[in-house]
């Protein structure tokens, strides 16, 4: 008997509306693979902004919800085989765990923008959430898309360079170089005022990202560091720059460093792994590029492409087209929504493979954490708060 064909699975999005950049990439990379669908949202607190953005992503009237809590009221009504199935949430994040939290109690996947929220304790009463209600989660570290992070990662687990000695990930932007929190741009406005970003500006903004990362990479964990933290511009509230020092658990020191006051940078995140057999080296701005420096032989440039040699499966899998044909950005958050929907179509609980989860996400408000209490500490080294997510 012919088994009945799957449809692409419905999503809904919270925030993204018009002048959120990161709104129309998620909608862009979720309809790559032509595995999911945007069928409702609740795109902005301005009506007509709300408006514009659902008619111009094609939704009925009545799928265009005026708030968060609208949205999913109204999608719990509808007949299983209509309602929304996974919510993206695209806000501010004072907003990702209160959302996250009534999405899962009202069963609905959740994908998420990182940080996982704005402090350690609320994502761990999320965490709990979580684990009880049988729902996915995953947040939008999108840059563990790329098909040669894949490749990274699987050489350093294979031992290709040896041991892990040393780790250098940075993120320098030029963007918040001037003060455009006050001369309307809402993305840095939102980005610079704790009552919506939390804790922190540049390390939960970006930091984040240079630090999942490389614990991804290197398959460490980063365990204590000593960091400073700087407002360049006068005035502002969060930080816009920052160094730190880290020691991992197999022992390994390194150094992150995220900015974004480094003038006529745009999001140059690079890092250069070390160890005692050789080295990797992978920059965002040329992702199908990997550099692998063996110890006592020359460089090879391993390049993308699903005509290449060499290649690991994890990072073929990722890859749709031949070497010398850029796949970037959108490719790679593409790839999360992939595996996503893969998840979901075959029932899976918990965790999507591919994707951050929950004790990713656990780890990033961790390292927020310990970043802004070591800026103010005069102690040389601050560990990482504990996470109680099992394995996290």
């Amino acid at each position: 008997m012919p088994q009945p064909r799957q449809s692409r699975i419905r999503i809904g999005m919270i925030g993204g509306g018009q002048g959120a950049f990161i709104g129309q990439v998620h909608r862009l990379a979720a309809r790559l693979d032509d595995t999911c669908e945007l069928v409702c949202g609740a795109f902005s607190r301005s009506s007509e902004n709300n408006q514009l953005t659902g008619e111009q992503c094609y939704l009925p009237d009545e799928r265009i919800y005026a708030d968060w809590q609208q949205l999913l009221a109204s999608e719990q009504q509808l007949p299983a085989e209509e309602r929304m199935q996974l919510l993206v949430i695209a806000t501010p994040n004072h907003l990702h765990v209160p959302i996250a939290e009534a999405a899962m109690q009202a069963g609905f996947h959740v994908f998420c923008e990182k940080p996982a929220g704005v402090s350690l304790r609320e994502a761990q009463r999320l965490a709990e959430c979580w684990q009880t209600s049988g729902c996915l989660y995953g947040l939008a570290h999108t840059y563990l898309g790329y098909p040669m992070v894949w490749q990274a990662k699987e050489m350093v687990s294979e031992g290709q360079i040896g041991s892990i000695r040393k780790i250098h990930v940075e993120y320098p932007q030029g963007w918040l170089g001037e003060r455009l929190e006050q001369q309307g741009n809402k993305q840095a406005a939102w980005r610079t005022d704790p009552a919506l970003a939390g804790i922190s500006g540049c390390m939960a903004d970006i930091g984040t990202h240079a630090f999942g990362l490389a614990e991804f990479i290197s398959g460490h964990r980063i365990s204590e560091l000593c960091a400073s933290l700087a407002s360049h511009a006068d005035g502002r509230q969060l930080d816009d720059d920052g160094d730190v020092l880290l020691r991992t658990d197999q022992g390994a020191s390194g150094t992150l460093v995220a900015s974004q006051v480094c003038s006529g940078e745009e999001n140059a995140l690079k890092i250069r792994i070390y160890g005692d057999k050789g080295a990797l080296e992978w920059h965002q701005m040329e992702p199908n590029s990997l550099l692998y420096r063996p110890l006592q032989a020359p460089t090879r440039t391993l390049r993308a492409g699903i005509d290449q040699p060499d290649l690991f499966p994890s990072a073929m899998q990722r890859l749709r087209l031949p070497g010398g044909h850029p796949e970037g950005y959108l490719e790679a958050l593409g790839n999360l929504y992939r595996d996503f929907a893969q998840a979901i179509y075959q029932g899976h609980q918990g965790d999507v493979e591919g994707v951050s989860g929950m004790a990713s996400g656990l780890r990033g408000m961790a390292f927020i954490e310990a970043v802004t209490s070591s800026a103010k500490s005069e102690q040389k080294w601050t560990p990482l708060p504990a996470t109680n997510l099992p394995g996290a």
